[in-house]
Order: structure tokens, then sequence, then C-alpha cells
């Protein structure tokens, strides 16, 4: 394996496990703000013991795919922070404030008024983030930054609608009580469905104003990538129903690591397309080896230390070891 594949797979695994954990994390936001029915307060509870422990440590991935596209690909990631700015700001402006939001409002007991606003700025921001930085993937995939097509904006929509999904999914696991379970198993379903129609939406939308980018979504790679994923949602249905809630976060993640994988492959060897390959856009041989040589080294604490986080608090389903006060009814 060339330095170059090496850097390119490293940045594919940090997006995907990024939107996989950093994706459990919006999503459960984003059903904080839908939480309904009777066990509305209960949704939340859960979300929020759920959340506390462990997930906002998975922005980790976030910055190591940062740290790995400016390292190995600089002048693809200078284009892309001179170009998309503005969705990428209101992503980092979403993700600042939805955890500014969480703390607030888990700590605002001894006000009504105040937990509830700020549930509401939880929950819309959990929207924001995943909303801009689907965007800004859609813009990147034009290959003329252009954030506000329809194209990218419906890849905005598709990036919420796949964080809902996997946190559905993942909340399963997360209470002991049945019946909120089963609430969570609803809209595990549902939320697949969603992610079909949503992921429809951006190709219609390249077959009529992307052709090139349309074309590589019919290739033969993500034609295969696409089938993956689709067959991997339905196995998340029928585990779910099954009650066999371990395989259906297995598929949830592969689902994800088929759809970015899909795209990667798409794409290949285009980095931006019309722009940068990889090739034209990577750093020198000696400084990729020097990546790799680090990024290993590196993995070698960060991995057993996250494996410790989540042990530590996720070791026994249905349970939490948040220390968070008492909420209020919101």
């Amino acid at each position: 394996m060339t330095a170059l594949l090496g850097a390119a797979l490293v940045a594919l695994t940090a997006v995907s496990l990024y939107a996989i954990f950093g994706g459990a994390d919006f999503g459960g936001g984003v059903w904080d703000l839908f939480a309904t029915g009777p066990r509305r307060q209960a949704q939340r509870d859960a979300i929020t013991h759920a959340i506390g422990p462990v997930w906002e440590a998975n922005h980790v991935w976030l910055i190591f795919a940062l740290v790995t596209l400016f390292t190995c690909f600089p002048p693809a990631f200078a284009e892309i922070g001179a170009n998309l700015s503005a969705p990428l700001s209101l992503a980092l402006f979403g993700i600042v404030l939805r955890g500014a939001a969480f703390v607030f409002r888990n700590y605002a007991a001894d006000s009504l008024a105040t937990a509830r606003s700020w549930t509401a700025v939880f929950g819309a921001s959990s929207i924001i983030a995943p909303f801009f930085l689907g965007d800004a993937a859609g813009a990147v995939a034009t290959g003329r930054y252009a954030w506000t097509s329809p194209f990218a904006l419906s890849a905005g929509l598709f990036g919420v609608a796949l964080c809902a999904q996997i946190a559905a999914v993942f909340l399963v696991r997360e209470t002991s009580d049945p019946p909120l379970r089963d609430d969570f198993r609803r809209r595990a379903v549902r939320a697949t469905l969603a992610v079909w129609i949503a992921g429809l939406i951006p190709a219609l939308l390249a077959r009529q104003g992307e052709p090139a980018l349309f074309a590589a979504l019919i290739g033969p790679t993500a034609r295969i990538a696409i089938g993956i994923a689709m067959l991997l949602g339905v196995v998340v249905m029928l585990s779910i129903q099954a009650r066999r809630d371990g395989l259906a976060r297995a598929a949830v993640g592969a689902e994800a690591l088929a759809v970015l994988g899909g795209w990667y492959g798409a794409q290949a060897p285009n980095l931006i397309p019309g722009r940068w390959t990889y090739e034209s856009a990577a750093s020198s041989p000696a400084m990729l080896h020097a990546f790799l040589v680090a990024a290993s080294a590196g993995a070698l604490f960060l991995i057993p230390s996250l494996a410790l986080l989540f042990v530590t608090f996720k070791g026994h389903s249905g349970e939490s070891g948040a220390a968070l006060p008492p909420k209020p009814n919101r």
C-alpha cells in the first residue's frame, strides 16, 4: 500500500467514524427536539444520559479528519476552507451551540422556562450542525463549491436523516424500559425509510443539474455501494423488529460506511471533482510517511482511551454513568 492510499484511507476512516458516532450524537438531539407522546420526558432523559458520558468525545474524529486533510492534502484543504467558509462556520456554530445548550438545559432544573428554551436550542442546533456538514460535502462533490445549490442542500437533508436513523438505533439499547425501547424502535424504522427517501432526492437533483456527478452516481462503484446500503437498511429494520439490537447497531454503522465508501469510490481518483485528484493535492511522500507514522503512534493511545471510556460508561445496556441533575418536566 502506498503512503498516498494510506492517507486517503485514514481520512475515510476518520470521516466514517465521525458519521457513525458523531452522527448518533447529533441524531440524539434531533429526537430530543421531536420527543412526543406520554413518555416524552422519559425519551429526553434517555437521550441525555446516553449523550452525557461519551458521545461528545466523538468530535475527536472530526478533528482527526481535518488534521489529515490539511496535513496530507493541503491545497484541497485551503480551497475548501476558502470557498465553504459559510456552511462550515454554520456547522461549527451548531456544534458549539448544542454543547452549551446541552449543559445549560440539564442544569436549569430550578427554572422550567429556561430549561424549555435551552431544550429547543439544543434540538435546533443538533439539526443545524449535520445539515451544513452534509451541505458542505455536497458542495465539494459538485466541484464548484455550490453550497446553496439544490443538490448540496438536499445532501444536508440526507445527512440529518442519516444521523436520526443512527441515533434511533443506538438509543434502543440506552434504556432498560421496554415501552421506551419500543418508542425508539418505531423511530428507527421510520428513520430508515426517511433515509431512503432523502437519499433519492440528491440523485434526482444531480440528474437534472449535475450531469458529471450523476454519471459518477450511476457508475458501478456507486451502484454497488447504494445497493449494499439499501440492503443494510433492510437488515436494520428486520433486526429492530426481531429485537436483535446489537445486529441493528452493526448494520446501521455498516450502512453509513457503505454510503461514504461509495461516495469516495465514485469520485476516485478525484478528491474535488474537476479541481484536485488525490495525487495532485497530496503532500510530499516524506510528509505522507511521517503522517502515517504519527497517526499510527497516536492510535495506540487514542483507541484504547476511547475504548476504556465506552466500557466504563456503556458497559451495561440500558444503564448510564452520567452524573447529571434531575430534570424538570419539559
